[in-house]
């Protein structure tokens, strides 16, 4: 019981949808009428401006966070894996039951995940993230790029540390980031996916 307990608050917490609350409450817009109709903070950017875009992507991370830590709070992370519980935050954001199942695209709150549980892997996705937005100032594609560095850190870890639910639930985080951006991918080829202007 205290393992569905601790999945289904997972869930509920990766549902919690973020750039429809802020939106709504702050600037009465539903972000799903707008630009990408996205809620994650791509679209919060674009729609609501930076304030907004950064409030909602720092809310998206801490849910990924605070699920990955469940285990922990209720004392059994020695059989209850906090990455895997992190993975249904992430599905909660996808597909939020708060929101009619059309969430966000995994990005923030993989982030997020790998927050709670490695924080120099964040830090490091941050870094490239950041690092590839300046060049080819494409959000989806430093999303990817982001993500197959993920990838590429947690083999190259597995070597170090065997760390093998590392690699498993990476290669799950970064697979959902890449199949959500797949229109996006789309766009670039076409030349026709927005870029952003502020760096």
């Amino acid at each position: 019981m205290t393992y569905a307990l601790i999945i289904i608050l997972a869930y509920l917490l990766g549902s919690i949808p973020s750039g429809l609350i802020v939106g709504k409450l702050f600037y009465g817009i539903d972000i799903r009428q707008h630009g990408s109709g996205n809620l994650g903070g791509t679209n919060s950017f674009r729609t609501l401006g930076v304030k907004a875009g950064i409030a909602v992507t720092a809310a998206d991370i801490l849910k990924g966070t605070l699920a990955t830590l469940l285990p922990i709070f209720f004392g059994v992370d020695d059989s209850l894996h906090p990455l895997l519980i992190g993975l249904f935050a992430v599905i909660g954001h996808m597909f939020p039951i708060f929101a009619g199942f059309r969430g966000g695209k995994a990005v923030a709150t993989s982030g997020g995940v790998l927050l709670a549980y490695v924080p120099l892997l964040f830090i490091l996705l941050v870094i490239v993230f950041l690092i590839s937005l300046k060049i080819c100032k494409y959000v989806s594609l430093s999303s990817i790029i982001a993500g197959i560095f993920a990838i590429i850190y947690s083999v190259v870890d597995f070597f170090i540390t065997k760390d093998w639910p590392l690699v498993v639930i990476v290669f799950a985080l970064a697979g959902f980031v890449i199949h959500r951006h797949r229109t996006n991918i789309s766009r670039i080829k076409n030349k026709t996916e927005p870029k952003v202007k502020w760096i």
